[in-house]
């Protein structure tokens, strides 16, 4: 699987749009847990549960073709990567680098 630079908390709290401080308690009551990290293709929820965006708003995206997603049977799965490159391409298009 392709590594994907981290990306500083502040700048994806920015990408989002949400404050900093809510975006870190978040993952603190999250307290550590990763989740399964062996999937290949997220449920719509756990996909806009690792962005901080609600379905409905990961839907849009999925629509408009900004994230790529797959019907399995009556399912409908986004490829872990399409979070990341999501988030980076929208960091590239806000003019914000990985810090050094």
């Amino acid at each position: 699987m392709p590594q994907h630079p981290s990306l500083p908390l502040t700048q994806i709290a920015q990408l989002l749009d949400v404050p900093e401080d809510s975006l870190r308690a978040l993952i603190a009551a999250r307290g550590g847990h990763q989740g399964d990290t062996t999937l290949v293709g997220l449920t719509v929820a756990e996909a806009a549960r690792r962005m901080g965006v609600g379905r409905t708003t990961l839907y849009k995206f999925i629509s408009s073709g900004e994230i790529p997603s797959a019907k399995v049977g009556r399912l409908r799965r986004v490829p872990v990567e399409a979070v990341n490159e999501f988030l980076q391409r929208r960091l590239s298009r806000e003019g914000f680098d990985a810090a050094a």
